[in-house]
């Protein structure tokens, strides 16, 4: 919203930047720390806190998205892809800004 695409391209690198330097910078750490039982246990914990907070957030979204029957048939009909016959992810959201796209306009 501010400078343009400009803005755009700083804020998505702020956002995103310092996730993979994190990562990278403690990759290297982590085998050593999964060695320890303390710390080993620390990760697991974070590790199930991880699920939890991303099942809590993928049901209120669904519960914020899914309002009518099309938008339904459409997450239920991307799950099935996506599970049952590993399409990618990309084409999923693809055809879904497609769908919505093409429905606006009818």
């Amino acid at each position: 919203m501010l400078a343009g695409g400009a803005g755009a391209v700083v804020a998505t690198v702020g956002i995103f930047l310092p996730a993979f330097v994190f990562v990278a910078a403690s990759g290297p750490l982590v085998p050593r720390l999964r060695r320890s039982p303390t710390a080993g246990a620390v990760l697991d914990g974070v590790n199930v806190a991880s699920l939890a907070l991303m099942a809590v957030v993928t049901w209120h979204l669904g519960r914020a998205a899914l309002v009518d029957w099309l938008s339904t048939a459409l997450a239920l009909g991307s799950a099935l892809l996506l599970l049952r016959y590993r399409v990618n992810s990309a084409w999923l959201v693809l055809a879904g800004g497609l769908a919505g796209v093409l429905l606006e306009t009818a």
